[in-house]
């Protein structure tokens, strides 16, 4: 019936195997446990009492704890089948998944179990736990919010499985020598990884260069060929993704690239044997390090490679899988859903198209019919420069195809768009999918608007910025695509998880079915006003500061005092997220305590933690400025036990786990208008720190929640940030202004860099320039403001706590579940299905 059913003779089975698959359930009692993990500590792997290395009873208790994921895992497939359920499909090219084997103990509920069969084996669980490596598939906010969603589709038990890379190397390790980040690989996979399942029965073909021929076939058709290409093979590896105590796993399929078994016999005859087998070495670069440095053109094309390799290989999969099941795509698009996750996976409009009408032999308006209703756009960002575009003559080397069915797209689009505003040349060039000038460039974003039936942001804020600024022509044309979706995070891992004694507290109190449904914290209202349970939240919050102080002293060298604020900003490293003007602040700090001015005063212990992009100099300066500030303030008597400052090296989701249940205070200062919604502010607040930040992203909707009282504003809106652009002085605020005046003085007297002249140039050109787009001077004397206001509520212990606790309860909002139900209920449709218990 098609032109190419790939894999199908690798799902033929020769004979029944029920006689191999009905075996009895394994225990999950402390002794079945400790059995199991024997088992696999002296024979799977090899060890005996001599072995003195953590990593291999690590791998035996993930071993375990695997094989009882494995039987809900298959349990909740079949279900999945024999429902013959719709389902969602979540495209990324991130998921920063965090560690494993503490959040399976927690969804399974087996925590005290393999702790008891631990203590009779004379293990340390703890140091175990610890011992895993962050898997390096994600590099910031986008990955971690894509591995929550997963979490809470399955806690929700939505049929939802994700794709992504299986990345050999991780972003990057991040070191800080003598002030200056210094990267290196981070090859986390270098042990393995005990949690993955490759499935090479359902590897893909993947189409890279070539060219593309037209041929009409025996009954008049046109039919198109894409000759002459360089294959790549993409190997499925899956990781199971469990729901909390409800027996459904999810799964989550990451693409490793390889070669084929072809190589060039002509090269190889020749004696060019090196050449011969060099592409065949290089398909593997595909996978090899996440997100590349794209400041080259050799760059550009590996991380288009990704992108296109992960869509293909992605939608050839969920091709495979349907076909297995119906006999055409009839019903396809009521029965499948593509949430795209950002730009990266968003050529996979155009590959669907490919493959439904190249390979599957359907006609040009069948195959959209499809494609445009089971695709669904989700924006990430309000910078245009962070809106991928790619040349048209590197489209054209590496996808010719692709570029084809892209141009289609773009001219059938822009007769729609004729039609509605007839003579608008300005418009139809404005939303061209192709953006023309010296080298045309294809954009991504307008790509997915055009494919898909649901375009959502991250935000409220976000969703009408999009829908007023950056797409307000597609807005215009199709307002029903448009929605918001508010991003969350799953309280299982950022609270449950990560905060044990708050939980436990909480529990105590209200019960657990908190852990599902976050709007139960409300019920702690009527603890606000009780003077012991305020004093054992306080307690709890001490608790995890000492912990946090462990870890900076650890990693940092630095001693912060648990009865100073926790003054903390993590996250990636860019001037729009304005660490800059958190420094500045502490600058100002430190000029209070030089001229004895404590009026008023609260010890302050700051953190700043984050990776800046290796081509990022402005980022990397700025780590260098809060390396140099620590360093000063740090030594200086006149400072200890006033201010402490630390810069966090190498910031990961294992360590966020240890920072957000012991801060005081969240930094949430992005200039407004800027940052799409924010991930770690909802993290800090759940477990009870308080934010200071600008009306940006979801910190309106955090201020909201929790009421202006418990929330420290400053700054300028987005509609004064853009209005205020033409007549932005910065020059003149510093003249105006003491404060800032002293803090600028003190960076160009080289007080902080006296050993290096003229290294924060840059930086106080950036602050003094009146077309600085961050707007960092505008907000200072308000974030000052904002500051004093902490100071004064942290004095108040009472106050401080009761504040606290109101974030917290104020908090479900912002669980992922919220997200995923918002989701579902208005973009996927899908039914929840339940997996057959384990008898």
């Amino acid at each position: 019936m098609y032109k190419h059913c790939n894999n199908f003779k690798l799902m033929v089975k020769s004979k029944p195997v029920d006689n191999l698959t009905n075996v009895p359930p394994l225990g999950i009692d402390a002794d079945s446990l400790k059995n199991c993990f024997r088992y696999y500590y002296n024979h799977t792997l090899g060890r005996s009492k001599n072995c003195k290395a953590i990593h291999y009873p690590y791998k035996a208790l993930s071993f375990t704890l695997k094989d009882r994921l494995m039987e809900r895992w298959k349990k909740t497939h079949s279900a999945y089948e024999e429902t013959d359920c719709k389902r969602t499909y979540y495209l990324s090219l991130e998921f920063l998944m965090g560690r494993a084997l503490s959040n399976c103990m927690l969804n399974l509920d087996l925590k005290e179990a393999v702790q008891e069969s631990f203590y009779q084996l004379g293990l340390d669980l703890e140091e175990i736990a610890e011992s895993e490596q962050d898997a390096g598939l994600g590099n910031g906010g986008l990955g971690r919010l894509a591995a929550c969603f997963l979490d809470s589709c399955a806690t929700l038990q939505l049929p939802v499985k994700g794709y992504g890379l299986r990345y050999e190397y991780g972003m990057f390790k991040q070191h800080i020598k003598q002030g200056h980040q210094v990267e290196e690989t981070d090859h986390w996979l270098l042990n393995g990884n005990p949690w993955e399942l490759e499935r090479p029965e359902y590897t893909q073909h993947i189409k890279f260069g070539g060219y593309t021929e037209y041929h009409t076939n025996n009954k008049g058709k046109m039919t198109v060929y894409w000759n002459g290409t360089r294959d790549v093979l993409a190997i499925p590896y899956d990781i199971p993704i469990p729901g909390f105590k409800n027996g459904t796993v999810n799964t989550l399929r990451l693409w490793k690239a390889a070669a084929t078994d072809e190589f060039d016999l002509d090269e190889f005859n020749s004696g060019s044997y090196t050449e011969a087998v060099e592409e065949k070495n290089s398909a593997e670069h595909i996978t090899m390090v996440l997100y590349p440095n794209d400041s080259s053109e050799n760059g550009k094309e590996l991380r288009l490679r990704q992108q296109y390799f992960l869509a293909s290989a992605s939608l050839q999969d969920v091709i495979r899988e349907w076909l297995l099941h119906h006999n055409d795509f009839s019903n396809f698009a009521q029965k499948n859903c593509f949430q795209l996750n950002d730009t990266h996976p968003t050529i996979s409009i155009a590959e669907f198209m490919r493959l439904l009408i190249d390979e599957y032999e359907h006609t040009w308006d069948e195959a959209w019919a499809i494609t445009s209703k089971c695709m669904a756009y989700t924006n990430h960002t309000l910078l245009p420069e962070a809106l991928e575009k790619w040349s048209v003559p590197l489209f054209k080397c590496l996808l010719p195809r692709l570029l084809e069915i892209i141009y289609e797209i773009n001219s059938r689009f822009l007769k729609q768009v004729a039609m509605h505003w007839p003579g608008d040349s300005v418009r139809i060039q404005q939303m061209s999918i192709i953006e023309e000038g010296p080298v045309p460039q294809v954009r991504m974003a307008y790509l997915a608007i055009v494919g898909s039936f649901s375009v959502n942001g991250v935000a409220a804020l976000h969703t009408e910025l999009l829908e007023k600024g950056l797409f307000n022509n597609f807005y215009q044309l199709w307002p029903k695509k448009f929605n918001n979706k508010t991003n969350g995070v799953t309280p299982r891992r950022w609270l449950a998880g990560c905060n044990p004694e708050l939980r436990q507290l909480i529990t105590q109190h209200i019960g657990e079915k908190w852990i599902k449904d976050l709007s139960q914290l409300n019920k702690l209202k009527k603890y606000l006003n009780k003077k012991d349970f305020r004093e054992q939240w306080k307690k709890i919050k001490q608790s995890n500061k000492s912990r946090l102080a462990h870890l900076v002293k650890t990693e940092c060298g630095v001693d912060f005092n648990t009865d100073a604020i926790f003054d903390v900003q993590v996250k990636r490293i860019h001037e729009y997220k304005r660490q800059l003007l958190n420094i500045l602040h502490v600058i100002h700090l430190y000029n209070r305590i030089k001229a004895g001015d404590t009026k008023n005063w609260a010890n302050r212990c700051v953190l700043i933690g984050g990776k800046a992009a290796p081509g990022y100099a402005m980022a990397k300066l700025t780590i260098k400025l809060i390396s140099n500030v620590a360093e000063i303030i740090n030594n200086d008597p006149q400072a200890d036990g006033l201010l402490k400052v630390a810069f966090f090296p190498n910031y990961n989701v294992s360590a966020m786990e240890i920072i957000c249940p012991g801060t005081d205070l969240s930094e949430q200062i992005s200039t407004a208008g800027k940052e799409a919604s924010g991930t770690g502010n909802m993290k800090f607040m759940m477990n009870g720190a308080l934010t200071i930040g600008t009306l940006d992203g979801a910190n309106i909707e955090i201020r909201e929640e929790v009421g202006n009282e418990n929330f420290f504003l400053f700054g300028l809106t987005a509609e004064e940030v853009q209005s205020s652009h033409h007549q932005y002085n910065p020059v003149e605020i510093i003249n105006k202004d003491k404060d800032i005046s002293a803090v600028v003085k003190m960076l160009e007297s080289g007080y902080f860099n006296q050993c290096e002249p003229q290294l924060f140039d840059p930086i106080l050109h950036s602050i003094k320039n009146p077309y600085d787009m961050w707007m960092t001077l505008a907000d200072f004397r308000s974030y000052i403001d904002a500051q004093e206001q902490v100071s004064l509520a942290y004095q108040d212990s009472k106050r401080w706590t009761t504040m606290s606790i109101m974030n917290t309860l104020s908090s479900s909002k912002f669980s992922t579940d919220r997200t995923m139900e918002e989701y579902n209920r208005d973009i996927w449709k899908l039914d929840k299905v339940s997996a057959h218990p384990i008898e």
